[in-house]
């Protein structure tokens, strides 16, 4: 992984993982959390889909492809908002009292 398609992932993955936190308002890690969390899952997420070759990097791709722009983008935000979603709820699973 370039560190093109990682800044690219990494910033995808933080807003993924702020909408996630948004949409889970009382299960969320806190605007803090959600956003390191999600930056963390869009760079993991992102070089597991690229290994696995479902995504092309943007050296790869020899230039400015809007494709393989758009693949990274939300193959990390996916990746970072899911990340979040897994960690926050089991974060409030644990606490829950049994």
């Amino acid at each position: 992984m370039d560190v093109v398609s990682a800044l690219i992932n990494a910033v995808s993955g933080a807003v993924g993982g702020g909408a996630a936190g948004a949409a889970m308002k009382d299960k969320g890690l806190g605007v803090a959390g959600n956003t390191i969390v999600g930056l963390l899952g869009g760079i993991g997420g992102g070089a597991l889909l690229q290994n696995m070759g479902m995504l092309a990097t943007t050296a790869e791709s020899a230039g400015f492809d809007v494709g393989a722009l758009a693949g990274q983008v939300v193959g990390g935000g996916v990746a970072g908002a899911i990340l979040t979603a897994v960690i926050g709820l089991a974060k409030n699973a644990a606490k829950r009292p049994r």
